[in-house]
Formats: structure tokens, sequence, C-alpha cells
């Protein structure tokens, strides 16, 4: 008897112990699946900031690629400025230029040497401050092509020969440019 009570403690507690055991795995599986868990929302977690920062460098680059072209943008127009700043004085200035382009002409009619000389030095000044300010003079002249982009027809006159059909026949006023851009075209006869 005592042997089967032994055996039937012994039966009870290995039932008992498997029991515990199974409770104790139960625990444990718990534990992995909430530390597995913990371990996903942590990796989540670290994943989400990753794409956080990744967001964020991206918004900075842009910022900072748009800033660069801003600056290059006003940088750019700032220069454009300064070239065409004297445009308006230099427009006002280019009458009194043709004025002294017909008088140089009239008074070469005269025998007074010394006025011509006289007008020729002041013209040349001013010329010379006209250019180191940026003005050049549009070169075009009698037998050229005729071209829109860089004239401006008056008239049209009868052509004297075939060859100077579509070509300038004449220059009345001189045209000018302020950097590449023209600020007054010259205007021309052309042949018809």
């Amino acid at each position: 008897m005592k042997f089967k009570n032994i055996f039937k403690n012994t039966s009870n507690m290995t039932t008992e112990n498997t029991e515990i055991d199974q409770e104790i795995d139960d625990v444990t599986l718990e534990n992995n699946a909430n530390g597995e868990q913990i371990i996903i929302e942590e990796l989540s977690l670290e994943e989400q900031l990753t794409q956080d920062l990744a967001k964020e460098k991206d918004k900075y680059l842009r910022l900072f690629a748009e800033f660069e072209n801003y600056k290059r943008r006003t940088t750019k127009e700032r220069i454009e400025l300064f070239k065409t700043a004297n445009q308006e004085v230099l427009l006002a200035m280019l009458p009194v230029l043709d004025d002294f382009d017909r008088a140089i002409v009239e008074i070469s009619k005269s025998e007074d040497e010394l006025l011509l000389k006289g007008v020729e030095l002041i013209h040349e000044k001013l010329k010379n401050t006209l250019v180191s300010k940026g003005l050049e003079q549009v070169e075009v002249k009698a037998g050229d092509a005729f071209d829109a982009d860089f004239a401006e027809a008056i008239t049209q006159i009868p052509a004297s020969s075939d060859k100077m059909k579509g070509k300038i026949v004449d220059v009345l006023e001189k045209g000018y440019k302020l950097g590449d851009k023209i600020i007054r075209f010259p205007k021309v006869v052309i042949g018809q």
C-alpha cells in the first residue's frame, strides 16, 4: 500500500509538476509574446523616428536648395539692375549726343578749325563718359541686310538696284545698346 501511495503521490506530483510546468510555459510564452510585441513596437518606433528624420532631412534639403536658388536669382537680378540702372539717364543723354553729331557736321562745313576742334573734344568727352557707363553704338550701315531685331525701318524707298532690295539704304538715327539690351533701335530706310 505504501508503495501504491507513493506511486499515487508520485503520480499526483508528476501531474501537478506537469501542470505547474505548463503554467510556467504559458506564462513564459505570454512574456515572450509581450516581449516580441515590445520589440516590434520598439522597431516600429525606431522605424517611425527614422522616417521622421528622413522627412525632416528632405524638408531641410529642399528649403536649402530653394534658398540657394533665391540667392542666385537675387544676385542675378542685382547685377542686371546695376547694368541697367543708368538706362534712363543714358536715354535722356542720347538726344544730346545726336545734337553733337549734327553740330560737328555743320561746323565742319565752316572754316573755323578751332571751333570744330573744341566741339569735337567736348563730343569725345561726352561719348567716352557714356561708353564708360556701358553705352555701345549698334553697328548698322548702308548696304547691310535689314534685320528687324536690330533696326527700325522708318520708310521704304525704291531700290537703286536689285541687290539693294531688302537692304539698308540710309541710317537716319544711330542706335545704342546698354550691355546686351538695345535701348534705342537705329532708324533706317530700306530699299524696296
